[in-house]
């Protein structure tokens, strides 16, 4: 018989997974940033589990303000805001409603239920958590005080941004591209870490990440996905040749202070995580470790 995790254990999990796996340009439990290290990121996801525990669809924007307050009480700075962006309506659908299919949409019934009061306590949470690269928007800049709801809000910044574009677009691309590419991923290499690195690889490769873009610009972030690519063709993970790619392309992210870290390509991954496990196509008790000599 299979135990029935809470919700907010599933988040948490997702969260630690996430870090601990060894992916190019990120935290993991090998390797610090400069006063970031792992630990922060794994005491980070005690908030989530604290403030998801009540999450409801009708709390969703102050779910996000009270963990990213709680998160800067932990650890003293911003871990998780991305994190916390996807997954509080991805926690907000019941767990007896599907996230997606023909018959009902979850989590198309919690994003249309934003308010603008879920909005106002959005911006207030980015704008306390001071995310990396933020600049003015030319509508709805969080400087200021939104006019309208937190989905209307989302999709003016989705043509910029992979974690509004989910809002946008229902989370299409962590259902239908991200979910997937985790699990083909994991049914391949038999583990955790393994599914997690090949899944970001195929995120970089597919899609430029946000986060880069915003701090070096948009030309920089394609270069990153052109890398990622290259990596890919020479077989990924799966071949020496491309292991050895990939080791280069973690020692070119990690080049210039870490401003080209993938972070939002890590955001969406944690979310996919979550999805997986609340949709029991993986358990926590999985295992997790890939042991691979010539890798991070």
């Amino acid at each position: 018989m299979r135990t029935m995790f809470a919700i907010e254990q599933l988040a948490q999990v997702a969260c630690v997974w996430e870090v601990t796996a060894r992916k190019v340009g990120n935290v993991h439990r090998f390797t610090d940033f400069p006063g970031t290290t792992y630990l922060d990121f794994v005491l980070s996801a005690t908030a989530i589990g604290r403030s998801y525990s009540c999450n409801t669809a009708n709390h969703v924007g102050l779910t996000i303000l009270l963990t990213v307050g709680q998160t800067r009480d932990t650890v003293g700075q911003n871990t998780n805001l991305g994190i916390l962006l996807l997954l509080a309506p991805l926690v907000a659908v019941p767990r007896a409603t599907p996230f997606k299919n023909q018959q009902a949409s979850g989590i198309d019934a919690v994003l249309q239920s934003l308010t603008q009061r879920d909005a106002e306590h959005v911006f207030e949470a980015i704008r306390i958590a001071n995310p990396g690269g933020l600049g003015d928007a030319p509508e709805q800049d969080v400087h200021s005080e939104p006019t309208v709801t937190l989905l209307e809000a989302m999709k003016l910044a989705a043509d910029r941004d992979m974690v509004a574009r989910q809002y946008a677009n229902g989370f299409a691309d962590v259902f239908d591209f991200g979910v997937p590419a985790f699990l083909t991923a994991f049914e391949r290499f038999g583990c955790v870490e393994a599914a997690i690195i090949d899944s970001q690889l195929c995120w970089l490769a597919e899609y430029p990440d946000s986060l880069i873009a915003r701090k070096k610009g948009n030309a920089v972030a394609a270069d990153v996905q052109q890398r990622a690519k290259e990596v890919q063709a020479l077989g990924g993970i799966a071949t020496p040749e491309g292991r050895r790619a990939g080791v280069a392309l973690d020692k070119h992210l990690r080049s210039d202070g870490n401003k080209l870290n993938p972070g939002t390509t890590a955001d969406l991954i944690t979310a996919c995580l979550f999805v997986a496990l609340r949709e029991n196509k993986v358990l926590p008790s999985a295992p997790f470790r890939w042991n691979s000599p010539d890798w991070l």
